[in-house]
């Protein structure tokens, strides 16, 4: 099993930063994508944005430009920088890692529990 802790969310005014950060643990043989979700009271979730083992990344076309995805593969963990946040950005983020336990194994999707960022002033 693969456990996924998130931070770094909280309240901040429009135009300001805050950075989310993932640690994936436990029973970790590989990584592949890692990224980051996002759920609007009333919406569905959505990609934020996501980066793949080799470095390679994709955003939400709402948050080009103002988000940046990263990534330490000997730690697991996968930080998301964001900037100029507006009122829209407020949403409960979610943390999703694709990881297998052993080379025998497949890739599986994990979640962390969600962190919630409010930008409102």
């Amino acid at each position: 099993q693969v456990q996924l802790v998130e931070s770094g969310g909280g309240l901040v005014q429009p135009g300001g930063s805050l950075r989310l950060s993932c640690a994936a643990s436990g029973s970790i043989f590989s990584v592949n994508v890692m990224g980051w979700y996002r759920q609007a009271p009333g919406k569905q979730r959505e990609l934020v944005a996501v980066i793949f083992s080799g470095g390679s990344r994709s955003y939400a076309d709402s948050v080009k430009g103002r988000f940046t995805i990263s990534r330490d593969n000997a730690k697991n963990t996968v930080d998301l920088q964001m900037n100029t946040l507006k009122p829209e950005d407020t949403s409960v983020y979610y943390c999703n890692v694709r990881a297998r336990s052993s080379t025998y194994d497949q890739y599986e999707d994990y979640w962390g529990k969600g962190t919630l960022v409010t930008v409102s002033s």
